[in-house]
C-alpha cells in the first residue's frame, strides 16, 4: 500500500468507490424503476412542451371542458386550457419547487445539525431544543399561516418549504456527528491545532455524506407532497401559474361530472414522483449501508 493511501485510511478519507455504489444501487430494481420515473417526469415537463406546444396563459371559452380526443389528447378544463400541456407547465413548477425547497432544507439541516453534535454540551443543548420546538409544529400548519398571510411566489415557496423541512435532516445529520467527532482522524486533526471548522468540512460533512444524500431524496419528496397540500387549499402559486395541487383543486368539483382527466392525471403524477423519490432514497440508503458486508 502507497504512503498517499495509508495516510488516506488514517484519517479516514477513503470513500467508498462509485462502482460497487452504482452496483448496488442498481441491484434495487425498484431504486432503478424510481429513478427512471423521475427522469420521465422531467423529460416530460421541461422537454414536453417544446414538442407539444399550448397556451397556458390565455383562456378560450369556446373550448371548455372538452374530453379528450386528437386535438387535446387529455382534454380541457373549465377556461379551455389544454390538459397534457398544463399537466407539463404544472409539473415544471411542483418539480422545480420540490427539488430546490429539498436541497435547501437538507442543506441547513447538515450544518444545523454538524455544528450542534460537534460543539455538544450548552451548545448542542440549546440548538436541539429549538429543533424540538420546531417538530412540534407541524409544516403544514405554518405554510398555511404564511400563504394566508401573504401570496408567495414559486421563489418565495421555495424559501418557505426549505425554512420549515430543515429539522429532520438536522438531526440525523447531528446524530452521524455525534459519532464522527471522536474518530481518531478528527481528534488527531484536534491534537495538531486544526480549527473546528476544518475539522467540519474536512471529515465530519464528507464522511456523513450518505446521510445527507439520502435525506435529500426524502426531503425532495416531502417538499412535493406539501406544495400540492398547499396549492390544493388554493394556497399556492397564483393563476395563470399553476402546479399539480392546483390542478387538483381546480378539477375536483369537475371530477363529480364525470370529467375525470381533470382530476385523474395530476393525481397520478404526484403519486408517482413522490412514490418515485422514496424509491431513490431507499435504494440509496440499501448501496450506502456496507455494515455487516464481506
Amino acid at each position: 500500500m502507497s504512503g498517499r493511501v495509508e495516510t488516506a485510511v488514517r484519517w479516514g478519507l477513503v470513500a467508498q468507490s462509485p462502482a460497487p455504489l452504482r452496483a448496488r444501487f442498481a441491484r434495487n430494481r425498484l431504486a432503478i424503476a424510481g429513478l427512471s420515473v423521475v427522469v420521465l417526469f422531467l423529460i416530460f415537463c421541461f422537454i414536453g412542451p417544446l414538442l407539444y406546444s399550448t397556451d397556458q396563459t390565455h383562456t378560450d371559452l369556446t373550448q371548455v371542458n372538452l374530453p379528450p380526443s386528437a386535438a387535446h389528447w387529455l382534454g380541457t378544463d373549465a377556461v379551455g386550457h389544454d390538459q397534457l400541456g398544463r399537466l407539463m407547465y404544472g409539473g415544471q413548477v411542483s418539480l422545480l419547487v420540490g427539488l430546490t425547497a429539498g436541497v435547501l432544507a437538507t442543506v441547513i439541516g447538515t450544518l444545523w445539525g454538524a455544528v450542534a453534535g460537534y460543539a455538544g454540551g450548552w451548545v448542542d443543548a440549546v440548538m436541539m431544543r429549538v429543533v424540538d420546538a420546531g417538530i412540534a409544529i407541524p409544516a403544514l400548519f405554518i405554510l398555511l399561516v404564511v400563504s394566508a398571510i401573504t401570496s408567495p411566489g414559486t421563489p418565495g415557496l421555495i424559501v418557505i418549504l426549505g425554512l420549515v423541512s430543515w429539522l429532520v435532516p438536522s438531526r440525523l445529520v447531528r446524530a452521524e456527528t455525534l459519532t464522527l467527532k471522536n474518530r481518531d482522524y478528527v481528534l488527531t486533526l484536534r491534537a495538531t491545532g486544526g480549527t473546528h471548522g476544518r475539522a467540519i468540512r474536512r471529515h465530519i460533512l464528507p464522511n456523513s455524506v450518505s446521510t445527507i444524500v439520502v435525506a435529500a431524496t426524502f426531503q425532495i419528496a416531502d417538499a412535493i407532497l406539501l406544495v400540492a397540500y398547499v396549492s390544493y387549499l388554493g394556497l399556492g402559486v397564483q393563476p395563470p401559474k399553476t402546479d399539480w395541487g392546483g390542478m387538483l383543486s381546480a378539477g375536483l368539483t369537475a371530477a363529480y361530472s364525470g370529467r375525470w382527466w381533470l382530476i385523474v392525471p395530476p393525481g397520478l403524477a404526484i403519486i408517482l414522483v413522490v412514490c418515485a423519490f422514496n424509491a431513490i432514497g431507499d435504494g440509496l440508503r440499501d448501496a450506502f449501508d456496507v455494515k455487516g458486508r464481506g
